[in-house]
């Protein structure tokens, strides 16, 4: 089922890389704030796909996790980051400079070679409560030492770094617990998957991975917080998943094509991060001329 939980995770980054771009140019025609604004967006169809998009992206995640091994589902969710850039750029009428390709095909190529090299295999659905314990207590614990090292007064790019670095551990939990709680409703049925402590643990997990995002895109600068965003989910899930649900990845010399595509990803993630900054508007002759 390796193959059906890869590409259910494609199918989730995408449809969130959606569902954010389509979110963003709703909420981008609007200078309204609070619940105003809320009930203005609900009208929009634009703000609609994009909580479709959203929606399909925790149905894919949940399918992918139930299919596949954490250390493959999240790793793909990379992918996000180029599919929104790809999908927002033509939305919201800006161009990605040439560099912003080359991330695109850094990230991409990275996670192929780190995938292939690891093999990432499943060895369980669930996890004793004795491995949860101190899988909850590191997490929980290092997302709290990132937030009081980022208290305010600390530089910028520290503070963005440190808070994108806690919502990452937040998400790769969310995902984990997803991952249980998943497996439960499947194996179990709805009532079973209601009962799991695990449901309501990776709703927790999830809005605290949500807030402590918010605050980092407001913290600093975009460059600063993705890499530390997008690198530290997938080496959290990675450990996750192999403590909590005993997950194997190759090792020996499979190591080296693991470390190249590991850098080729955050070589990738870095340039996409300052080619945000770069971003230019298309003019509106050029953009006419490109529709017809």
């Amino acid at each position: 089922m390796i193959e059906l939980a890869a590409a259910f995770a494609v199918a989730g980054a995408a449809s969130n890389a959606v569902g954010t771009a389509f979110q963003r140019k709703a909420a981008s025609a609007s200078s309204r704030g609070g619940i105003r604004l809320l009930a203005e967006l609900v009208r929009r169809p634009f703000w609609m796909i994009g909580m479709a998009g959203v929606i399909c992206a925790a149905l894919f995640q949940s399918l992918a996790l139930v299919n596949g091994p954490l250390a493959l589902v999240q790793p793909l969710f990379i992918l996000e980051l180029p599919f929104a850039l790809l999908v927002a750029a033509p939305l919201m009428h800006r161009r990605l400079p040439p560099s912003g390709w080359w991330g695109v095909a850094s990230c991409v190529a990275g996670l192929a070679v780190l995938l292939i090299a690891a093999a990432p295999g499943a060895a369980l659905d669930q996890a004793p409560l004795t491995r949860w314990i101190p899988a909850l207590c590191l997490c929980v614990g290092a997302m709290a030492v990132a937030v009081l090292l980022a208290a305010p007064g600390r530089p910028a790019a520290r503070r963005a770094a440190l808070l994108a670095a806690a919502s990452a551990t937040g998400n790769a939990l969310t995902a984990a617990l997803l991952k249980s709680a998943s497996s439960t409703f499947a194996d179990e049925g709805f009532l079973a998957f209601l009962r799991s402590w695990q449901t309501y643990g990776f709703a927790l997990a999830g809005v605290a991975a949500v807030l402590l995002l918010e605050n980092a895109l407001q913290a600093g600068p975009l460059a600063a917080a993705q890499p530390a965003l997008t690198i530290g989910d997938a080496v959290v899930s990675l450990a996750l998943g192999i403590a909590l649900f005993h997950e194997r990845i190759r090792t020996g010399w499979w190591l080296v094509p693991e470390a190249c595509g590991a850098l080729m990803i955050v070589a990738g993630v870095l340039v996409l991060s300052r080619a945000v900054q770069r971003i230019t508007v298309v003019p509106v002759a050029a953009e006419e001329e490109i529709a017809t």
